[in-house]
């Protein structure tokens, strides 16, 4: 196995999981240092959120500009932080990073503008509502190493659009990635201490940012569900709103209709790419049995043509896991499966050149069941497990049997069917005859139910994330003397007002009438003395 990543006092080294050779060195921040950014995020705050949005939009497209120009060498900087091929890191990264940035540099207005509310009531016909849009203030973002550009794009961009600042922390094991991001808001010419990025160890950084005395405003994590938690409790304490990204135990479904090969390259795409390091990519895989055989003889055929190693000339399919000790959690869930029953039904074998590095084969198993830890957990590896149903019916109920929710999907040529099944699955993100390809979406939203988390990252629905609403509500009769309701109190109040509840909600034209009629009588009390 490659040398882990390590840290001292002043410094993490960074190495390649592919090949095991080091590609930089990032400063670890100290805790004072980090309750420093907390300040100094906050003193820069009101001038960056009074800026005009145009302004804020300008210097935001320079990081949309960034990444056009620097394509490659933020390609390869991914690549070779996490181990992904370059082919990746750009299609599933690089990529929806650009057009994230210019879709929320483009939508910002809209996404801001404030927002009518209707009245709701004839009582109220002389009051006029609007919700504005507000920033929360200072942001704090811990981002994942599977996906250390991609996934913090969608939310630094959109909170600095909308007027916070941003506290910044990335993965030790990506730090290269941090720190070609620093030199995007760098190229961007954001004023100082708008966006602030530090490497200092997760256990730390979370309860700093959450400190009662100095905290952030609004805190986005993504990662497991065990720190989740720690974090919504520590949260809790001075009630810092949080989103939580967390886990995903992602089920496919495959129909009797379905289009086998399509559904076939779908699954190894999106079961087995970045290694199979993705929250929401294909981990379990129900099948219906007239169509089971076909499907793993395919799948089976097509998982050992992938070419698995280390990323040269665009040459491999998939690339190494990011961290020897998920590798240890996928062997062990393997090592339960086969002792419990499971088949493998193909394996990409390891170059024995790579021993040293962070490879785990490309592993098919079948015969699997809800008793096997592979199928029970979030599978975090270049592994599927393939079960057998009899009916659809049957894959809705164990698609449905886990504690996570993130994404799902259906595979079939009856579109309306498979929506309609879709729906029943409990996660947050559904793909009809597609999986995971939402997430480079920057329309739509994304996120989980159950134990995946709470909040909602991309498109509007993410935007609003970034932001608190503050209703502003106007008076058209600003120069009456009082509102209906208002003291003096006496018997003719009373009755007026049961009068208008008689008008808005008495059943019969007559006791409606009888209640306008005691309820206009209360006009004149507006403008007396």
């Amino acid at each position: 196995m490659s040398t882990p990543q390590t840290f001292d006092l002043q410094q993490t080294v960074c190495v390649n999981p592919a090949t095991g050779d080091i590609v930089g060195y990032s400063h670890m921040n100290t805790a004072e240092e980090a309750r420093d950014a907390v300040r100094r995020a906050r003193a820069a705050q009101p001038a960056w959120a009074a800026l005009p949005l145009a302004e804020r939009v300008r210097h935001i497209r320079l990081i949309r500009d960034y990444l056009v120009d620097n394509v490659d060498a933020v390609s390869a900087t991914v690549a070779n932080d996490v181990g992904k091929t370059r082919v990746e890191a750009l299609a599933t990264e690089v990529l929806p990073s650009a057009m994230a940035t210019d879709y929320y540099a483009k939508n910002a207005r809209r996404f801001l503008q404030p927002r009518k509310v209707r009245s709701g009531s004839l009582l109220f016909l002389n009051k006029r509502s609007r919700v504005y849009r507000i920033p929360f203030g200072v942001i704090g973002i811990i981002a994942p190493w599977n996906y250390p550009l991609g996934i913090p794009m969608h939310e630094i961009v959109p909170a600095l659009l909308a007027g916070n600042t941003v506290i910044f922390k990335t993965a030790p094991e990506t730090q290269m990635v941090g720190r070609k991001i620093e030199e995007m808001i760098q190229a961007a010419g954001l004023p100082a201490d708008v966006f602030i990025h530090l490497n200092i160890p997760g256990a730390i950084i979370g309860q700093i940012l959450l400190e009662p005395e100095n905290h952030v405003d609004k805190l986005f994590f993504t990662g497991s569900v065990p720190i989740g938690k720690i974090l919504m409790a520590k949260a809790a304490e001075s009630l810092v709103p949080v989103s939580l990204e967390l886990g995903g135990n992602d089920p496919m479904l495959v129909c009797p209709e379905a289009h086998l090969e399509r559904a076939v390259n779908g699954a190894i795409w999106a079961g087995l790419q970045n290694s199979g390091q993705s929250c929401g990519g294909v981990e379990r895989i129900y099948v219906h049995e007239a169509v089971y055989d076909r499907f793993i003889a395919l799948l089976k055929q097509k998982v050992e043509a992938l070419r698995q190693g280390p990323n040269t000339d665009h040459n491999v399919d998939i690339g190494a896991m990011c961290t020897e000790r998920q590798i240890k959690t996928i062997r062990r869930q393997v090592d339960d499966a086969l002792a419990k029953g499971a088949t493998m039904l193909a394996q990409v074998p390891i170059d024995p050149a790579h021993a040293h590095a962070n490879f785990y084969p490309v592993t098919v198993l079948t015969g699997v069941d809800h008793r096997m830890e592979l199928m029970r957990e979030e599978t975090f590896g270049p592994v599927l497990g393939v079960m057998k149903v009899a009916d659809m019916e049957q894959a809705l109920v164990l698609a449905n049997d886990s504690s996570l929710g993130l994404t799902g999907s259906v595979w079939s040529s009856n579109t309306r069917e498979a929506v309609a099944l879709g729906r029943r699955i409990h996660a947050g993100v559904i793909t009809i005859n597609d999986h995971l390809l939402t997430h480079g979406m920057a329309e739509t939203p994304w996120g989980g139910v159950k134990e995946s988390g709470i909040g909602r990252s991309h498109g509007e629905l993410g935007f609003d994330e970034m932001t608190q609403p503050q209703v502003v509500t106007t008076e058209l009769l600003h120069f009456a003397k009082r509102n209906l309701f208002w003291h003096p109190y006496d018997a003719k109040l009373y009755e007026g007002l049961k009068g208008a509840l008689d008008l808005l909600h008495g059943r019969g034209f007559g006791r409606r009438l009888r209640g306008f009629l005691r309820f206009v009588g209360l006009l004149p009390r507006m403008f007396r003395d």
